[in-house]
């Protein structure tokens, strides 16, 4: 019995010194009192046991005798298998900050470090923007007229953009732009996101481009000259990156720059020949300032001792001499401008790299460091506010489209796509409204904008394809009044831009957060880079501690015990809870992927994806939760955060299951398992209720519908119609008309009205000539029918339409010629 109490004690014990992290000394004692507890009290087997046991953590976890024996010979081995790291990876992993992403690293995330972010909102001036100018930019759209009669967007649009400062919402107010938080940034892209190429045509000059880098590394003449008219739209930018041998490893550059002299108007200037080769740059066609990424090289070493001066940036006039722009591509679903650049030895001053001969060299940091922030913001704002969109169009069309009867939102197989949708629109808002005040507090989110641009796009995917399901017929025959089919075909653009979703899910996010947020990965390669073995036994004795730490808590909280304090009230208390579980057992799977692969971990990379799942599904959860948390609610949100929450962290506890049937060491997949999830998995898909619910709020005048469709364009008082709006007028009166609709069905079922009255419209006149109805219900009757019929209506157009060339054009109901009667004759023989 004695036996017994002394290893449960030990047992317990230790994990409670494992979880709290408290060292070799204070495990060294609790094994040497227990065991000589067991020596003196007739237990001397499970004593001895105890006392080697604290003879081995004394050994081993003790700094000033492991550094004896057993630290140099782990810094011999580690030297050997540690990857070894690039200089372009090493300068990606050093942009940027680490904030809440490394909390869920360490496996014991701190939730008042993220809830400490206060969001101040939008200012006034932000709010009025947002509020005017974005809404009559809006209301000039319209898909079809964009798309197929411009492709490109009406010149009084264009001329609205650049004089209302559209394209310099990141330039600050002294050089003429708008100043804007990167909270209002994002907003105003959701609301124009009612419109794809409007918003990609905004989005891209306030993302990674001239202006933002000319803002962090311009020279004060480049600075001066540029940004005031980057924020008035005189000049239009575009940044030259990607070409035809250079997309998503961007570092592999064919585009060459040679440093020469070269006489002009009789004087010697020194600069640069450049031959280069993009394609896929968007506003390239109409820009009239070029952003250039290309490698220079110094044969002539004019400009110090190197050759190869590395990757640099230039801004280039379009009118340079040979300089090749203005052709199209013509991108899926969206004619935003975008094209080919081409030059042969253009020759441009030294002055045009962008920072001037200090940044020489410095591109690819400049570039990594910029697009932390824009992949936060252009296009997971796009995806976010296609999302609003998408549920404010299909709750609405749903459910004044009925068949059998009753509204289609009634079906439970509609009212499944509609809850997905509303949940990852609630998703999307939070995450990206809450990087962005990351941002705002100076954050330089590097692997959360992997996170925003693969996740979001993705739910992008999702609900488009949901919207068109329950949709129908009404989004797939184009034309005029279809507000959701070209923009359903457009969504492989977001998908593929800015690092293809495919890259950024298997290589980027656990690969680049592994080191990057790990709180001890990369001191360690540093001690080794460094050769400091006293600075690698403290980074790597500190990381043991972590995974004996992070082992103890994922399998204490599994059992249901230990769970953290958090600074939430219910309902988000249990979620928050369960993140800080999860993100135990991601720190702990984290570590045994690194250290039972090693370097072969990069080649592993659909394991490297489901560990990123994990990371990218607490994290958004968490962003929900803050959301939640600083907030207003409304009723019906909270079954709109068990939703989302059950869903996604469903979700990362499927990754999880993957990842344990996946580790090439089955053994420890099994060992994994057990201590991550020793009871299985705790959470379900979301239940048919809650589905039931979110489905019916999105597709009534209701709070909660209003809260998730606040600041899109929903007034109709816009150049084109708005079909947004046109919905939720009719939202406004569909009891109304929904107790009429019963009212008239019920007396068509009984006889009370003749066979023929098929059409509603029809049953509605029958029904007020036999007294059924009121005189002023059937006049809002007929205007309500009106205005739905309008909103059911699909285009038809001309025979020959849809013919560029008329003169291929095949009339298949031409009246045939009768055949000629030929002349018959016989031949005798």
């Amino acid at each position: 019995m004695l036996t017994l109490l002394l290893i449960i004690l030990a047992v317990v014990g230790l994990l409670i010194i494992m979880r709290r992290e408290a060292g070799a000394a204070a495990a060294l004692t609790l094994l040497g009192v227990l065991g000589l507890v067991g020596l003196l009290l007739d237990a001397a087997f499970i004593g001895v046991i105890l006392l080697i046991g604290a003879i081995a953590v004394a050994a081993a976890g003790l700094t000033a005798l492991r550094r004896q024996w057993l630290t140099p010979r782990i810094f011999n081995i580690f030297k050997k298998v540690a990857p070894k790291v690039s200089a372009t990876e090493r300068t990606a992993l050093e942009a940027g900050s680490v904030s809440w992403d490394g909390e869920l690293f360490s496996g014991k995330p701190q939730w008042n470090a993220l809830l400490n972010y206060k969001d101040e909102g939008l200012r006034e001036d932000e709010q009025a923007f947002l509020d005017n100018q974005c809404a009559t930019a809006a209301g000039m759209c319209n898909a079809w007229d964009i798309t197929i009669e411009r492709a490109d967007l009406p010149q009084q649009l264009w001329d609205f953009l650049k004089k209302e400062g559209f394209f310099g919402m990141i330039i600050p107010k002294e050089y003429g732009g708008l100043g804007f938080s990167a909270k209002a940034q994002s907003m105003v892209l959701q609301k124009l996101s009612a419109n794809e190429t409007l918003m990609v045509t905004v989005g891209v000059p306030n993302s990674l481009g001239p202006g933002e880098l000319l803002l962090k590394y311009g020279t004060e003449e480049q600075k001066n000259h540029y940004l005031p008219r980057l924020a008035d739209g005189r000049e239009i930018p575009c940044f030259g990156l990607t070409g035809p041998r250079a997309g998503s490893d961007a570092t592999s550059l064919p585009d060459v720059g040679v440093v020469c002299k070269e006489v002009i108007d009789g004087k010697e200037v020194l600069g640069l020949r450049l031959t280069f080769e993009k394609r896929w740059i968007t506003l390239a066609p109409i820009a009239t300032v070029v952003g250039l990424a290309f490698r220079l090289f110094d044969p002539e070493k004019l400009l110090g001792d190197e050759e190869d001066r590395g990757i640099t940036l230039a801004l280039i006039p379009r009118d340079t001499q040979g300089m090749e722009i203005g052709r199209r591509h013509h991108p899926i679903g969206s004619p935003f401008m975008n094209g080919p650049i081409k030059g042969v030895d253009v020759f441009v001053p030294l002055d045009t790299i962008i920072g001037g001969q200090d940044m020489i060299g410095q591109g690819w940091r400049m570039l990594v460091e910029c697009l932390s922030i824009g992949r936060c913001i252009t296009l997971p704002s796009g995806a976010t506010g296609t999302a609003r969109y998408a549920l404010g169009w299909s709750g609405g069309f749903t459910r004044v489209r009925r068949q059998f009867n009753v509204p289609v939102a009634e079906m439970e197989g509609v009212q499944e796509p509609l809850a997905r949708m509303a949940a990852m629109g609630y998703i999307a808002q939070a995450t990206v409204y809450q990087t962005a005040n990351l941002i705002d507090h100076g954050e330089k989110p590097a692997v959360p904008s992997a996170i925003l641009k693969s996740q979001l796009t993705e739910f992008q995917r999702v609900i488009l394809s949901d919207a068109m399901d329950v949709h129908g017929g009404k989004a797939v025959t184009i034309g005029p009044r279809n507000y959701l089919g070209i923009g359903y075909s457009a969504n492989p653009v977001a998908i593929t831009v800015e690092g293809a979703n495919i890259m950024t899910r298997n290589l980027m996010i656990f690969g680049q957060g592994a080191i990057r947020c790990h709180p001890y990965v990369l001191d360690e390669l540093a001690a080794k880079d460094a050769n400091d073995i006293n600075a690698f036994d403290k980074a790597f004795f500190g990381h043991a501690g972590l995974i004996f730490g992070n082992a103890a808590r994922a399998f204490t909280m599994g059992l249901g015990f230990g769970k953290p304090g958090v600074p939430f009230d219910a309902p988000a208390a249990a979620y928050a809870q369960d993140i800080a579980r999860l993100s135990a057992a991601f720190g702990l799977c984290a570590d045994a992927a690194m250290a039972s692969l090693g370097s072969a971990l990069k080649k592993r990379e659909m394991l490297s994806a489901r560990l990123g799942d994990v990371l990218s599904n607490l994290y958004l959860a968490s962003m929900v939760l803050k959301q939640w948390q600083a907030g207003d609610k409304v009723e019906g949100e909270d079954a709109l955060l068990h939703y989302s929450c059950r869903f996604l962290l469903h979700r990362a506890e499927q990754a999880f299951v993957e990842i344990f049937d996946n580790l090439p060491n089955r053994a420890l997949g099994k060992v994994l398992n057990a201590v991550a999830m020793p009871t299985g998995r705790r959470w379900d898909k979301p239940h048919d209720d809650l589905a039931r619910d979110i489905a019916k709020r999105v597709s009534t005048h209701s709070a909660l519908r209003t809260k998730l469709l606040a600041n899109t364009w929903d007034t109709d008082d816009g150049e084109q119609p708005n079909p947004l709006a046109r919905y939720n007028a009719l939202l406004v009166d569909y009891d109304r008309a929904e107790a009429i609709y019963r009212t008239v069905n019920k007396a068509y079922a009984k006889g009370e009205l003749p066979q023929t009255a098929l059409h509603p419209e029809a049953r509605v006149e029958v029904a007020f000539e036999k007294g059924l109805i009121s005189e002023e219900e059937t006049l809002f009757m007929r205007e309500f029918e009106t205005q739905v019929l309008e909103m059911l209506t699909v285009d038809d157009f001309a025979y020959d339409a849809f013919a560029n060339n008329k003169d291929t054009l095949i009339d298949h109901n031409a009246k045939k010629a009768a055949p000629v009667q030929q002349e018959q004759t016989s031949s005798v023989k």
